[in-house]
């Protein structure tokens, strides 16, 4: 399968469908979706995944959605994202990049820590109904409560 990375130059609203595959918060959605810069991988021409980085100080870049369509998961196109936005990380001179997923996504778990990432600390119950997330959200029979961080140093 041959994937290609480019940075998207249009509106991130445009990629609303693809963001909302990571993200089930509306309301934390539209607090971040318009910053920072968005990659999309396309296979064959269509897109099939983004990734959305922002720069939160001059040595750490964030991590704040990457999506894959299942169809393609498992393929290689999240950790070609994902090396893309840690190599334009390094050559704007970060020396950090964080992200965050559910404690529940034991698939999340795995990968990130395959490409790279350390886990630095849980914040509990990050998924409550004050943010906007539905009640009762469970990832493979698990609750989605707590939001585990992770960084790769560059």
């Amino acid at each position: 399968m041959d994937i290609e990375i480019q940075e998207y130059a249009a509106s991130h609203r445009d990629l609303a469908w693809s963001f909302r595959e990571a993200e089930d918060s509306e309301q934390l959605l539209e607090s971040y979706i318009d910053l920072g810069r968005v990659w999309v991988a396309r296979v064959d021409g269509e897109i099939v995944g983004h990734l959305q980085a922002v720069v939160r100080n001059a040595d750490t870049w964030e991590v704040t959605n990457t999506a894959v369509a299942e169809r393609v998961r498992g393929r290689g196109v999240g950790r070609a994202l994902l090396e893309g936005a840690v190599a334009e990380a390094r050559a704007t001179g970060a020396t950090r990049v964080i992200l965050a997923t559910a404690t529940a996504d034991v698939g999340n778990l795995r990968f990130y820590q395959r490409c790279g990432f350390r886990m630095t600390h849980v914040v509990q119950d990050a998924f409550a109904t004050y943010r906007g997330y539905p009640p009762g959200i469970e990832v493979d029979g698990i609750p989605m409560l707590d939001q585990v961080w992770f960084e790769r140093i560059l």
